[in-house]
C-alpha cells in the first residue's frame, strides 16, 4: 500500500524522502508564513522540525494562519504541534519563547538550516547575524502588502518595522500561500540539489521572479 508521502516520493525521486527526514530545520515564527510552512514541510518529508514562537492564537489569525477558531487562546506552538502530529505523525520540537541575543545560540543550535519567518526587524536581525557568524544556511521569508520575498542570508537586507499596529495591516491569504509554496520549493531544491536561488513574488500579476543579487 502506498505510504503517506507516496506522491511526493514519486515526484522527487527515489531516496528523497529519506534525505529530507535527516535534515534538522529550525523555523523561526509560527504565524501566517511559519504555520503554513511547517505544515508544508511535514507533508513533504521533513521530520526534524524545531519551531520557535512566543505568541498565542488570536481571532484575527484565523483567516491567514493554519489555526482555527477552536484554538484561539492556545499558544501557537501547542496548536501547531497538535495539528502536525494528528495530520502527519510528525512531532515538532516546539519552543514557546522570544528569540533574544541571550538565547539565540541555544535556540538555533544543531540546525542544518534556519528559516526566518518572524514579523519584526529585531528578531530577523538576530537570525541574520547569528547564521552569518556561524555559517548556517538561513532562508528569509517575508511579506509586505502584495509583495513576498524568499531570500538566502547572503543577499538579505533586514527591513524596517512597519509603522502602527503590527496586527493591523492588509494581507491576502493567497499571497501567503503562494510565498509559502515558493519557500518550500526553494528549501527542497537546496537540500536535494544544492541550489540556492532568491525569489520575489507579486500577487497582482501572479508573478514569481528570481531576485538578482547586488553583484549582478
Amino acid at each position: 500500500m502506498a505510504g503517506k508521502l507516496h506522491h511526493e516520493e514519486l515526484y522527487r525521486g527515489p531516496g528523497a524522502m529519506a534525505r529530507l527526514a535527516q535534515v534538522p530545520v529550525t523555523l523561526c515564527g509560527a504565524g501566517a508564513l511559519g504555520s503554513h510552512l511547517a505544515d508544508n514541510l511535514a507533508r513533504q518529508g521533513f521530520t526534524q522540525l524545531r519551531v520557535i514562537d512566543r505568541d498565542r492564537v488570536e481571532e484575527h489569525n484565523v483567516s491567514t494562519q493554519l489555526y482555527g477558531v477552536a484554538e484561539i487562546g492556545t499558544t501557537k506552538i501547542d496548536a501547531l504541534r497538535n495539528r502536525l502530529y494528528r495530520s502527519t505523525g510528525v512531532e515538532i520540537d516546539g519552543i514557546v519563547k522570544e528569540l533574544t541575543d541571550r538565547n539565540v545560540r541555544t535556540l538555533l543550535k544543531d540546525s542544518s538550516i534556519v528559516i526566518d519567518a518572524f514579523d519584526n526587524s529585531n528578531s530577523r536581525q538576530l537570525v541574520t547575524a547569528h547564521c552569518a557568524a556561524n555559517n548556517i544556511p538561513a532562508l528569509h521569508v517575508g511579506l509586505f502588502a502584495g509583495y513576498g520575498e524568499v531570500v538566502w542570508n547572503e543577499n538579505y537586507r533586514v527591513p524596517a518595522d512597519a509603522e502602527g499596529d503590527t496586527c493591523d495591516y492588509p494581507l491576502a491569504r493567497n499571497l501567503i500561500l503562494l510565498t509559502v509554496a515558493v519557500a518550500s520549493e526553494t528549501l527542497l531544491s537546496y537540500v536535494l540539489e544544492g541550489a540556492r536561488v532568491d525569489w520575489t513574488i507579486t500577487l497582482r500579476d501572479l508573478t514569481v521572479r528570481p531576485l538578482l543579487s547586488p553583484a549582478h
